[in-house]
């Protein structure tokens, strides 16, 4: 048995590096995560032309790029909980004029006649294994990060130029005193002693309020604080010889009565008392066990495997720098913005973007980069309850596709029960009171309630606007699908970590709650066919005030058979169980290309609605949004799905996409191939995968990170979104495709029982290992090569009964058990069952 595991050992791996740090696998040698992560290193040899390309570091919740000009290290810092103004606001009508984010800019400065960041001599590298910026400079080194376990950036300076100060600079990022209306920002800086400063943020507008505070001092050199002017504090530091060390440390709160910079003080004394090195230490072992919770490795001849590999792990990077705190980073600038807080699209958080970044992340077993997203919704839960029942007439909760940071504020009831006749479709738009447009007239048009607005600009000193056409119906007024989705991914929690008391006080909650608003939402009828139909809804942005759309048909057909499932499992609501199992039974289908005569000569195909709309009715008639693609978010469509027609159809629409004169491609019919151009936000990489399409995996991955939109820079990062929007969705989408190629947990339909299905979609050429987490909280391990599954490797983590896909088809398997052989099978489907904490290996035809 011995040499049988070590000849399976050295035929899986035998290309893998020996000089490995950590066991993730009973099977893998150790893997030298320090050599993989540092694949994805970013290293300068010249400086950046903008702060934009500069270094990201952070710990979750607050971040910043890391950039030079001449003289200086450049910093913002950001955080994920500074809002200037939540929904509420009646100040900023305009549209991307709402900001968020940051809390000040930060320069250390080192004055002389030589520039200091240029020339030969300049280099600048950003360690993703440790997360930490080294920057090299004309006699001068220094090191940067954002320590794992505080608020703190931490920097260590190597000052070797002949007795030249530092100057370190605070500076606010507007004027001390700005108002917009009654909204006011207020910036204070001030001497905290002699040898620290800080930087305090308030923003107000009515009973809203919300404060930042960063910061500053020095450890290991003299340092004296000046006042440069109102908007700027300086610490100079003394020339000395050694190193000596700047933290920075930030707070936020939304309580008016705490004091924020007096935590921010607490957090830079801890750092003063633990010190550098200790703080280092810590960070680094922090980040040593991200990296080791899974794995990800491809290599190919050509190198693209190589190239997707790397990026892969640099967003894993940038998401663990990003992702940890009370709410999301944003998909428009995340903690990366380096010109102020104001960013294209604003405050609001836009569900499709975001859901680039959070969908593919529950195989990387890294399950704290999704506890923003759940904190965030859980905590606005209550006021997505009221706005079911004030803006829809319904029940349960309504989560909208953009939404502020709180959820949604209280409606005077006059203004909500005008706004449930206009948006149900009750009353005509012509009929709309002056009094309904005077109290829209000052709100935020990017906001879900009020996106109808249409910017028509300032005359005469007044902000005007119109509607977009639609009267109430705009591009994500009647989105409703946000929330099936928001509420699924609460049930994939579940299903990934088999928690019963998350299910029962996290997802089943918000499960029935978007349910409930669906069953009781007025405008799903069962019509003259004995079908329930929905009205007057949209499909994602596109089709406005649709019929039957397919992105809320899928969302009802995917979030009730979970609903019904979790309520199954807790033994609770057996009476909604009923109902919701009506309401499914007599659902009207999804909407195909065949209502639509003069699709006809085309193969039959998912189309996005069906007749009247709101705009234009060609958009109706199209296959569903690439963006989104609906029908495989709820796992309708799966590789195990036993619905042959359904997935014939599936076939042709994801055929349809490439299909010259599509609209999408100007390839020849299913023409996928190395020049196919793919979005930042499209999901047809993902869906190709999800379907076992190889040529997704070796061709669109490839060309979503390489986006030939121009805007991709040297960070790795986009500016897609606009100004001030540095942003990774493409790479987000990329990682959701790649595990979908590496390896699938599955079920053939919502709610039902899941198969694991390794390597569903890699190419034949690439070599691949993986360590991933699995439905039922099963940790797997495999590794392809040379054509062909090596081993298969399972830990249970929870007990439960596992299902695989025989990966060598109907060829004899040997199951081992914690070590020792457990069974024989040809069997294609292979189930046992399993014990907390069991390891099983599987090899084709090795014997026991």
């Amino acid at each position: 048995m011995k040499k049988q595991i070590i000849y399976l050992i050295m035929c899986a791996f035998s290309f893998w590096e020996m000089t490995a740090q950590s066991k993730i696998s009973t099977v893998l040698p150790p893997v030298d995560f320090r050599a993989l992560i540092s694949k994805s290193d970013l290293i300068y040899d010249t400086p950046v032309s903008t702060g934009e390309e500069g270094m990201p570091v952070g710990n979750g919740v607050t971040g910043t790029l890391v950039w030079t000009t001449p003289s200086a290290l450049r910093y913002q810092l950001n955080r994920v909980d500074v809002f200037a103004n939540d929904e509420s606001s009646n100040n900023f009508a305009q549209r991307h004029s709402d900001y968020c984010g940051g809390t000040g800019f930060l320069d250390i400065d080192f004055p002389g006649y030589d520039e200091v960041f240029s020339g030969n001599g300049f280099r600048q590298q950003l360690s993703c294994y440790e997360a930490m910026t080294t920057t090299d400079g004309k006699q001068v080194k220094t090191e940067t990060f954002v320590w794992s376990d505080g608020d703190i950036m931490a920097v260590k300076i190597q000052d070797n130029r002949n007795g030249m100060p530092v100057v370190i600079r605070l500076r606010t990022l507007r004027p001390p005193v700005t108002n917009r209306g009654d909204h006011k920002a207020v910036s204070i800086l001030k001497a905290e002693g002699t040898d620290r400063m800080t930087l305090t943020q308030t923003f107000s507008e009515n009973d809203y309020i919300c404060k930042s505070a960063m910061a500053v001092t020095v450890s290991g050199a003299e340092a004296k604080v000046w006042q440069a002017n109102e908007a700027e504090m300086t610490l100079t530091v003394k020339p000395g010889d050694g190193a000596f060390y700047v933290f920075v440390s930030s707070a936020a709160t939304f309580d008016k009565d705490f004091d924020v910079t007096a935590d921010a003080l607490e957090k830079l004394q801890k750092a003063r008392s633990t010190g550098y090195d200790a703080m280092l230490i810590s960070h680094k072992q922090w980040w040593k066990t991200f990296w080791e919770q899974s794995m990800v490795n491809l290599t190919s001849a050509d190198g693209v495997a190589d190239d997707i590999t790397l990026h892969y792990n640099f967003f894993m990077y940038l998401m663990g720098s990003s992702s940890r705190g009370e709410y999301q980073t944003k998909f428009n600038g995340m903690l990366w913005s380096t010109g102020g807080d104001r960013r294209q699209w604003g405050s609001q958080f836009w569900g499709a973007n975001q859901s680039c970044l959070m969908n593919g992340l529950f195989p990387a077993n890294r399950p704290e980069l999704m506890q923003p997203l759940f904190k965030m919704y859980s905590r606005m839960a209550p006021s997505l309850e009221r706005a079911a029942v004030q803006q829809w007439g319904s029940k349960g909760i309504y989560i909208p596709e953009t939404v502020s940071f709180n959820g949604l504020s209280e409606l005077p009831e006059n203004i909500a029960a005008e706004m449930r006749d206009l948006y149900l479709a009750r009353k005509p738009w012509s009929e709309v009171s002056p009094e309904f447009m005077q109290y829209a007239a000052t709100k935020m048009p990017h906001n879900s309630r009020w996106n109808w607005k249409n910017d028509d600009g300032w005359k005469n000193g007044v902000w005007h606007f119109s509607d977009k056409g639609g009267g109430g119906f705009a591009q994500v007024n009647h989105i409703f699908s946000r929330g099936a989705k928001i509420a699924y991914q609460y049930w994939m929690q579940y299903e990934y970590n088999q928690d019963r008391e998350w299910l029962a006080n996290q997802a089943y909650p918000m499960l029935k709650g978007v349910a409930e608003f669906y069953r009781n939402f007025p405008n799903l009828k069962k019509e003259a066919d004995g079908k329930y139909h929905l009205r007057y809804v949209n499909d994602n942005e596109s089709v406005w005030g649709g019929h039957n759309t397919v992105e809320e048909i899928s969302s009802i057909m995917g979030l009730f058979p979970v609903a019904i499932r979790a309520a199954a499992i807790l033994n609770v609501d057996a009476d909604l169980r009923k109902a919701w199992a009506e309401v499914l039974a007599n659902l009207s289908p999804l909407t195909l290309s065949s209502t639509y005569p003069e699709l006809s000569d085309q193969p039959l195909t998912f189309v996005r609605s069906l007749p009247p709309t709101r705009n234009d009715i060609k958009a109706a008639m199209r296959i569903p949004d690439l963006n989104t693609m609906p029908v495989w978010f709820f796992d309708l469509l799966t590789l195990e799905s036993t619905d042959t027609a359904l997935m014939q159809i599936a076939g042709n629409t994801y055929d349809a996409y490439f299909r010259k004169g599509s609209g999408y491609s100007s390839q020849e019919s299913n023409g996928i191939g190395k020049d196919t151009r793919v979005g930042i936000l499209s999901k047809l990489p993902v869906t190709g995968t999800q379907m076992g399409r190889k040529d997704a995996t070796r061709y669109l991955i490839p060309s979503q990170i390489r986006y030939d939109g121009g805007s991709v820079m040297r960070n790795r990062l986009d500016l897609s979104e606009g100004a001030q929007t540095t942003n990774v969705q493409r790479l987000g989408r990329v990682a959701d495709a790649l595990h979908n190629a590496l390896c699938q947990s599955i079920p053939a339909r919502p709610g039902e029982e899941t198969v694991i299905r390794v390597f569903p979609a890699l190419p034949e050429e690439w070599d691949a290992q993986f360590t991933l987490l699995c439905r039922g909280n099963f940790l797997v391990t495999s590794s392809f090569r040379k054509g062909s599954v090596e081993f298969v490797e399972i830990k249970s983590q929870a007990g439960k009964e596992c299902k695989l896909r025989n990966p060598w088809g109907t060829e004899e398997v040997t199951v081992y058990r914690n070590g020792k052989p457990f069974r024989k099978t040809k069997a294609n489907l292979i189930a046992f069952p399993t014990g907390v904490n069991d390891v099983f290996v599987l090899a084709k035809g090795v014997q026991g």
